[in-house]
C-alpha cells in the first residue's frame, strides 16, 4: 500500500523498496506510454495503459494503489493519490486530476460516453468524449462515480457513493445520486474531524 511505503522507505535497512519500485516503474515505462515523477509508489498490480497520443502522465510523489485501472489519457498532477480500485478511463479528451487531489477506493472516472438511441444496439452506438477535470485539494471519497463532462472545482468534496454529473464549485460539499451541494467547506460544521481521513 502507498502509505505503507512512504512511510518505510526512510528506514535505511529497508533501502530494498527503492530499488522494487524502481523496477516496477521502469518496466512500466518500456512497454507503455506512461511518464513517472520522482517519489511516486506505483502497486505492483496497478493496470496503467497508455498508448500513443493517449498517454498516462503521473507527478512527483504520487501514489497509485493496488487493483486501480488507469487507461490514458490521464494526467495526475504532483501529490495525487489513487486509493484501491480505482478504475480511470480517459476517453479520446481525457482526464486530468489537480494537485494534492485524495481520490477514494473504488472511485470510477469515465471521460467517454456511450448513444442510446432505440434505434441501434448498445454495442453499435456513437460513442463521446467531453473529458472530465478535477481541481486541486480535493477530496474524492470511496464508492464515487464521475461521469463524462464533469469538471469539480478546487478544494471541493465528494461524498462516498455520489454520482456527480453536474459541475462542483469549489470549496463546495457535494453528495448523493446524482450529486447535489449540501454545504461549503469551509463553513462546515466540525470540519477538522468529520472529513478527517483521505479515503
Amino acid at each position: 500500500m502507498p502509505w505503507l511505503y512512504l512511510r518505510q522507505r526512510q528506514k535505511p535497512h529497508l533501502s530494498w523498496l527503492v530499488e522494487w519500485q524502481a523496477e516496477i516503474q521502469a518496466a512500466l515505462v518500456a512497454l507503455e506510454t506512461v511518464t513517472i515523477g520522482v517519489d511516486c509508489f506505483i502497486a505492483p498490480d496497478a493496470g496503467i495503459f497508455g498508448e500513443p497520443k493517449r498517454g498516462v502522465v503521473i507527478g512527483n510523489r504520487c501514489s497509485v494503489a493496488c487493483q486501480t485501472f488507469v487507461h490514458g489519457p490521464v494526467t495526475l498532477e504532483d501529490d495525487v493519490s489513487l486509493n484501491v480500485g480505482v478504475c480511470i478511463d480517459g476517453g479520446s479528451r481525457g482526464v486530468v486530476i489537480g494537485q494534492g487531489t485524495r481520490v477514494g477506493a473504488h472511485t470510477k472516472i469515465y471521460a467517454f460516453n456511450h448513444g442510446f438511441a432505440p434505434t441501434l444496439p448498445v454495442y453499435a452506438q456513437p460513442v463521446t468524449s467531453e473529458g472530465v477535470t478535477i481541481g486541486a485539494d480535493v477530496w474524492i471519497g470511496a464508492g464515487v462515480g464521475i461521469t463524462d463532462g464533469v469538471h469539480i472545482k478546487d478544494h471541493a468534496i465528494v461524498a462516498m457513493g455520489a454520482v456527480v454529473t453536474r459541475p462542483v464549485p469549489a470549496y463546495a460539499v457535494v453528495a448523493g445520486v446524482p450529486a447535489r451541494v449540501i454545504g461549503d467547506r469551509r463553513t462546515w460544521p466540525n470540519a477538522a474531524t468529520d472529513f478527517g481521513s483521505d479515503s
